[in-house]
């Protein structure tokens, strides 16, 4: 990664932030460093990072709050940091889209491959092996991998979190093949799945309630008993 690379440190505890500052910093990122989630907001007025790594727990309002406000109107991808034992918070900052999570203590060098890999995600995906004009069609929706764009039929533009477009990614590219929980993790996040990780789950039921006229009886992304999921609809190339 380059200087371009910016990233945004949110953390209360000043020792984590000082010491986790100074290792990205070495990485060869730049880094800003934020306090609480109103230092971010301030610093977000003048600053485009290209990702947040933000602390679940802090003084004031917490990441869960920060990270649902700010998918209203950002799509930066976001990293959550959480206490151990901190599984059902963490599982509802991934609801509100943060894009992948730590627990703390942690390795930084692991926190900095996620971080790369989220990054990696996030940009320029959509120009390799897969798709020649990286523009697809299924039923009325269109999905442009080069712009990171999904529109409806009326030509709508519907937002997608960064862990969601590349969901979407990945059943686009097998459409009618049942993919396993371990393998849409592989190919999201890069890692492999753990015992009681529902990040997968989290990720396609948002991706539902965005994409299926009834996300409670789900049509387009079927849920395949003792295999994963499976696009149904027919995908065409644009």
């Amino acid at each position: 990664m380059s200087q371009s690379d910016h990233l945004m440190l949110v953390d209360d505890d000043v020792e984590i932030r000082d010491l986790l500052g100074s290792a990205l910093l070495q990485e060869g990122f730049e880094v800003t460093l934020c306090a609480d989630v109103a230092e971010m907001r301030q610093a977000l007025i003048s600053q485009n990072p290209d990702l947040i790594i933000m602390d679940l727990m802090m003084p004031g309002e917490d990441g869960i709050s920060a990270t649902r406000k700010l998918r209203l109107d950002s799509n930066v991808p976001i990293i959550m940091l959480t206490a151990k034992g901190e599984d059902v918070d963490r599982i509802i900052g991934l609801e509100m889209g943060a894009d992948d999570y730590m627990s703390k203590p942690f390795n930084t060098r692991e926190l900095v491959a996620r971080i790369r890999a989220v990054l990696r995600r996030h940009r320029h995906e959509g120009e390799g092996k897969e798709g020649a004009s990286g523009a697809y069609t299924f039923e009325g929706w269109s999905f442009d991998l080069v712009k990171r764009e999904l529109r409806d039929s009326q030509g709508q533009l519907c937002e997608l979190t960064s862990g969601e477009f590349d969901l979407l990614k990945v059943f686009i590219m097998a459409p009618g093949q049942v993919l396993s929980r371990d393998h849409l993790l592989e190919q999201t996040k890069g890692r492999q799945l753990h015992a009681f990780d529902r990040s997968v789950d989290i990720q396609v039921s948002r991706l539902r309630n965005k994409i299926e006229l009834d996300p409670k009886s789900p049509q387009l992304i079927k849920t395949i008993r003792s295999g994963g999921y499976m696009l149904t609809a027919q995908v065409e190339t644009l």
